[in-house]
C-alpha cells in the first residue's frame, strides 16, 4: 500500500503546484473521564499516508528542493509506550511511511516556516482542532505581514476538499479490494442474522451475533453504531437502542455495516420475525424493493446522480398515491415534498474510508455525472410513524399501515458497463424474506 500512498501524494501535489498542504491528525475521543475511545484516523490524513497514530502531522511541499512529503510525529519513548501502545517514531516515519523528513511533533512551530515561506498558499481544512486551526492562522499571518518585503509567501488558504476529495471518490482497485471484503463480512453477518431471528429474542441478541461475525473475520468493527430495529423501532432511522424482545408479526430492520482496513460497509434488509408478512406489510415491501431496483438500474457511468434519488421517489410515491396513502397528482406531490412524513431521507450517500463518504452530489445546479469507480448506496424505504401527521391537504393514513417501516440498501459500484451490487449476497427478493 506504501506506493499507492505515495501514487495519491504525488497526485495530489501536482494539483497545488507552488502551493503546501497541511493535514491534521484526528485529536483523541473521550469515552468519560479519562477513558477514551480506540482511536480512528482523520479519514484524509489516513488516505495520503497511511499512519494511524494521534499527535502527527502531514506537509506536502512540491515546491521544496529537498522534502516533499514531511512528517511530525510523537517521538519514541518508552515510559510512555508502556501505558499507551508502541508508536512510529521519527526514524521509523522515512522508513515506514516514506517521508522526505520527519520531525517530533514538538519542533513543529520551529521547523514548519520553512516549508511555507515560499509557497503561494497554504492549504489547509479548519476542523474540529481549534489549537491547531490557530497555529495555522498563526504562521500564516506571519508570513503576511512580511511579504511586502520579501515579495514571496501565501496569500491566501485554500481548503483541501475540492482537490482531494474529489480524488476520494474515485476508488483504486486496492481500495475496491477493501470494500468488497467489506461487504461480504457484512452479507455474511446480516445472513446470519436472517437465520437466528425469531420471536423473544432481542434485538440486542442479533447485533451481539452480527458483530461477532465481524471482529471474527478482521473487521475493526461496525462501520456505524447497528441498527436493529423489531415493530414500530423500524420506523425510527437512527434506532440504536436494540433492546426490544421481538415479537410475532414484527418487521425487523437491520441496518449494519463494518470497516475493514478503514473502508466501510453499509447493508439494510428488512424481514418478518414470524417468518411471513402480514398483506399489509407484503404490499409496502414490494414499492419499496421496486423502487430500489429501479434505481439501481440508473447507476450507470454518464447518468446523473440525482437522476437514482428521483427514480426511487417516483416509484414510492406513485404507490403510495395507489395504495391510498397520498392523494393528488403525482408530479405535484413530488414537487411540494408532501411524500416527506412517510419518506424522509434520499436515496443514498457516497461510501468509502467514511460511512457518509466526502464528495459532492451536484456543482450549483448543474447534477455530478457517475463515473467508474465510485462507491454509494441506495436505500429507499418507507416508514409510517405511529401517529405521524400528514402533510397539508393529505388524508390520514390507514391504521393498517401503521408501525410498518422498511428499508432495503445495498452497496453499489460505478462500472464501465454499468454497476456492480456488492452486497448482492444478502437475499431481498420477497419469496426469498419468508420462512
Amino acid at each position: 500500500m506504501q506506493a499507492e500512498y505515495r501514487q495519491r501524494r504525488e497526485a495530489l501535489m501536482s494539483k497545488i503546484g507552488n502551493g503546501t498542504a497541511i493535514f491534521r491528525s484526528a485529536p483523541m475521543a473521550v469515552m468519560h473521564n479519562d477513558v477514551e475511545y480506540a482511536y480512528r484516523q482523520d479519514s484524509d490524513f489516513l488516505y495520503l499516508t497511511g499512519l494511524n497514530e494521534a499527535e502527527a502531522v502531514a506537509v506536502l511541499a512540491p515546491h521544496h528542493e529537498e522534502h516533499k512529503f514531511i512528517l511530525f510525529v510523537q517521538p519514541k519513548d518508552i515510559t510512555k509506550e508502556v501505558w499507551s501502545g508502541y508508536v512510529t517514531g521519527v526514524d521509523a516515519a522515512k522508513s515506514i511511511y516514506g517521508a522526505d523528513e520527519a520531525y517530533p511533533i514538538n519542533e513543529l512551530n520551529e521547523k514548519l516556516p520553512q516549508y511555507l515561506s515560499n509557497a503561494d498558499r497554504i492549504y489547509y481544512r479548519f476542523g474540529r482542532d481549534k489549537s491547531f486551526n490557530q497555529t495555522v492562522l498563526n504562521h500564516y499571518q506571519r508570513l503576511l505581514r512580511v511579504y511586502p518585503k520579501r515579495g514571496i509567501g501565501p496569500t491566501a488558504i485554500q481548503d483541501t476538499c475540492t482537490i482531494l476529495h474529489s480524488m476520494r471518490m474515485v476508488k483504486t482497485e486496492s481500495e475496491l479490494a477493501l470494500m468488497r471484503k467489506a461487504a461480504d463480512i457484512a452479507v455474511e453477518a446480516h445472513n446470519l442474522a436472517f437465520e437466528i431471528a425469531k420471536p423473544g429474542v432481542y434485538e440486542y441478541e442479533i447485533q451481539a451475533e452480527m458483530e461477532r461475525i465481524f471482529r471474527k473475520h478482521g473487521a475493526l468493527g461496525p462501520a456505524y453504531p447497528s441498527i436493529v430495529a423489531s415493530g414500530a423501532n423500524s420506523c425510527i432511522l437512527h434506532y440504536i437502542e436494540n433492546n426490544r424482545q421481538m415479537q410475532d408479526g414484527d418487521l425487523l430492520l437491520i441496518d449494519a455495516g463494518c470497516s475493514y482496513d478503514y473502508y466501510n460497509s453499509d447493508i439494510t434488509r428488512t424481514f418478518p420475525v414470524g417468518g411471513k408478512f402480514t398483506e399489509e406489510q407484503k404490499i409496502l415491501y414490494e414499492l419499496v424493493l421496486s423502487a430500489q431496483k429501479q434505481a439501481i438500474a440508473q447507476v450507470k457511468p454518464g447518468n446523473a446522480y440525482n437522476l437514482i434519488h428521483d427514480t426511487a421517489l417516483r416509484v414510492l410515491v406513485e404507490g403510495m398515491v395507489e395504495l391510498g396513502i397520498l392523494k393528488g397528482e403525482v408530479d405535484k406531490l413530488i414537487e411540494e415534498e408532501k411524500y416527506k412524513p412517510y419518506y424522509m431521507h434520499r436515496t443514498g450517500h457516497w461510501l468509502g474510508l467514511d460511512v457518509h463518504d466526502v464528495g459532492v452530489y451536484q456543482h450549483g445546479d448543474n447534477p455530478l455525472i457517475l463515473q467508474p469507480g465510485q462507491v454509494l448506496t441506495v436505500e429507499p424505504g418507507i416508514y409510517i410513524v405511529p401517529g405521524a401527521k400528514p402533510a397539508e391537504e393529505q388524508p390520514q393514513v390507514d391504521q393498517k399501515w401503521m408501525g410498518i417501516g422498511i428499508r432495503i440498501e445495498d452497496d453499489v459500484l460505478v462500472t464501465q458497463e454499468g454497476c456492480e451490487v456488492l452486497t448482492k449476497g444478502v437475499d431481498k427478493e420477497l419469496q426469498d424474506m419468508e420462512r
